[in-house]
């Protein structure tokens, strides 16, 4: 009679304890070929992408500001080389919807040499030409070219855009001319006037004039945030440098200094939570005695009903109350959870010293963390100025910018030297032909959005492939001192050298596919970020809740494949599996261990005294599955350093 065959384990089946395996497989194979032809492919076509940036783009369009006409604020070699700040003619214009749309503010804007100190109109130089000509000079350098003399109307000068209707106190920020503001006594001033007029019969508040500031620190935000954080990052690197050296070296000393102070810290930071529960107790329970008598504190909270102050609700003896016995419950546990988890806790307290001893034998593993710090930056830097040329690509292009919006001509491409003459500008009064961005109408300049998407998802691809190549090779050198029967005798020479090696030559397809998954799931999350901004004057508050929950759903989702992850690496170190079945591997050590996750997933199961010689012997146990809890700690306690940087 056939024997009944057992049904499988959805679990899994553990591995049986072989006592000659010596660590890490060292005859292994090739895995994941195809994901690794595939991102080879996609690392030369970013390599091309990066060549062909460097060809057509110019970063000094991005380091310079740019007026309307395309032309550099203060390049040197150029009529503007003195001339290194952006004058906006009229900063009102820049409150147009267009403005957020397009980037750019419907207005003249021309390269000066300083900001206006003071309030001038057109017309007051008109005025006092005859008794001052010193005013018609002052104005002029804010006028797209001087004139002699100040002779022609109002009228004249706005249709023909040589000049600005008036100008007021402002001070340079960010190479462009922002009103100077100030409150006084409470007041929104600006050069300490509240009203002011604007050249054209109107007259206007400082306030109008702060939105429009506003609208253009938007697009400032928008155009040049790389460009400043590399700004900021040229002239403070060596503070940056010796804060990261710093962390390092406290870093190392922590590590070191682990297998000594692991069972302190624990405990210390144990009896933190439970003394600042206690004291939560004890204030409720004074605020509940204080409230004892007081006119209202013996209302309900069903009483008073739904309040949008809350100080209304800490005014009542129940809420006090409410709170105290959440307090207690939720000391009573943290207690409980102590006193019958303390064996556990020993157990992980211990690894956490053994991975601080393997660090000593492998003393290599503290430099890693620098050279990953290497890697991810190269692949910033790359991904950085990649960007940059990309969006700088290409020839000026100007577009039609009508500031009231309602032109049927507007966001189209217009000719600066001739648009005064074309039926456009009669057709829309007002409107400008303004330097909108770089680009072209060729097949490359066509593309350079989706260029910029591709860029951003390979260095997505390629960062979370470095992280994964350093978890891989700890998790390597550590495997090899965990299963040495005689340390430091066993170990093998230089572990870690030999971890990368293997991981490089063997698994860099089963890496890549790994970061693959975590780099698509984050590519969008980012889609629905820029959405979330892009729309979110315009969003109603089921499509708010419904982005929230699409946002929170991918953030849980990134956190356990990272996870999963982690521990897939792990087993792809010792065993040189691919990586979806070191992945199922791990993910059924997770599920037959789930009690034994939380934390650093390093409780054990109980072990057999004979197996308790010593502290390592403990860690080990006779069970399969308990002996790869030593793998993560110790990848997790150099990851540690990693995460300082």
């Amino acid at each position: 009679m056939a024997k009944k065959r057992k049904p499988p384990n959805i679990k899994g089946d553990p591995r049986t304890f072989d006592p000659d395996f010596k660590g890490p497989v060292v005859n292994r194979s090739c895995t994941d070929v195809l994901c690794f032809i595939i991102f080879i492919l996609f690392i030369i076509g970013y390599i091309i992408l990066g060549l062909i940036a460097w060809v057509h783009g110019d970063p000094r369009r991005v380091a310079y500001p740019t007026d309307s006409q395309g032309h550099f604020c203060g390049q040197k070699g150029t009529p503007n080389e003195n001339k290194s700040i952006l004058f906006y003619f009229n900063l009102f214009s820049c409150t147009s919807p267009s403005v957020m749309v397009n980037l750019q503010c419907p207005t003249t804007q021309i390269c000066v040499s300083k900001c206006p100190e003071k309030f001038l109109t057109y017309v007051e130089t008109q005025l006092l030409y005859k008794n001052d000509k010193t005013s018609w000079t002052y104005y002029s350098q804010f006028c797209k070219s001087p004139f002699p003399k100040s002779d022609r109307s109002l009228s004249q000068i706005l249709m023909d855009d040589d000049c600005p209707a008036a100008i007021f106190p402002s001070k340079p920020f960010l190479q462009r001319c922002f009103p100077d503001f100030s409150t006084k006594n409470g007041t929104l001033t600006v050069g300490n006037k509240t009203m002011f007029e604007d050249g054209k019969g109107k007259t206007r508040n400082a306030g109008e004039l702060r939105a429009a500031a506003n609208r253009i620190n938007k697009i400032l935000d928008a155009k040049s945030l790389g460009m400043r954080l590399f700004e900021d990052y040229a002239t403070t690197w060596y503070w940056i440098l010796m804060g990261l050296i710093i962390a390092m070296l406290l870093s190392w000393i922590f590590l070191i200094l682990l297998r000594f102070t692991a069972g302190f810290l624990f405990w210390v930071f144990m009896s933190g939570v439970v003394g600042v529960i206690g004291y939560g107790i004890w204030h409720c329970y004074k605020e509940y005695n204080n409230l004892r008598g007081r006119q209202n504190s013996h209302f309900t909270i069903y009483d008073i009903g739904i309040q949008t102050d809350i100080s209304m609700y800490l005014q009542l003896r129940q809420t006090w109350f409410a709170f105290m016995i959440i307090l207690c419950i939720l000391e009573a546990l943290v207690i409980l959870t102590l006193i019958f988890l303390r064996n556990r806790i020993r157990i992980s307290i211990a690894l956490l010293k053994e991975g601080s001893k393997a660090i000593r034998y492998v003393p290599t593993t503290l430099i890693y963390p620098v050279l990953t710090f290497t890697f991810l930056s190269i692949c910033i830097c790359y991904w950085a100025v990649t960007a940059v040329y990309l969006a700088t690509s290409g020839l000026p292009i100007y577009k039609i910018i009508a500031p009231a919006g309602q032109c049927k001509h507007e966001n189209k491409t217009c000719d600066p030297e001739i648009f005064n003459t074309t039926e456009i500008s009669k057709a829309c009064p007002g409107a400008q032909c303004i330097f909108a961005f770089y680009g072209g109408k060729s097949v490359y300049h066509q593309y350079i959005p989706t260029l910029q998407i591709f860029n951003l998802f390979v260095f997505l691809w390629l960062i979370n492939f470095v992280f994964a190549l350093g978890q891989c090779t700890l998790a390597g050198a550590f495997a090899s001192y965990y299963w040495a029967s005689k340390k430091p005798e066993d170990i093998p020479p230089y572990p870690l050298f030999t971890a990368f090696g293997r991981a490089i030559r063997y698994h860099t397809g089963s890496l890549a596919f790994g970061s693959l998954i975590l780099a698509l799931i984050q590519m969008f999350r980012i889609v629905l970020e820029y959405l979330d901004k892009r729309l979110k004057e315009s969003q109603n508050n089921i499509s708010k809740f419904l982005q929230c929950c699409l946002k929170c759903c991918f953030w849980c989702l990134e956190k356990a494949v990272k996870f999963l992850n982690r521990n897939a690496y792990v087993m792809i170190a010792i065993y040189g599996k691919n990586f979806c079945r070191s992945a199922r591997d791990a993910f059924n050590l997770l599920i037959r261990n789930v009690l034994k996750c939380p934390g650093l997933f390093t409780l054990h199961r109980k072990t057999p005294n004979t197996y308790r010689r010593t502290i390592f012997k403990l860690l080990l146990g006779t069970f399969a599955d308990s002996r790869y809890w030593i793998l993560p700690s110790c990848t997790w306690v150099l990851q540690r350093l990693c995460n300082v940087y």
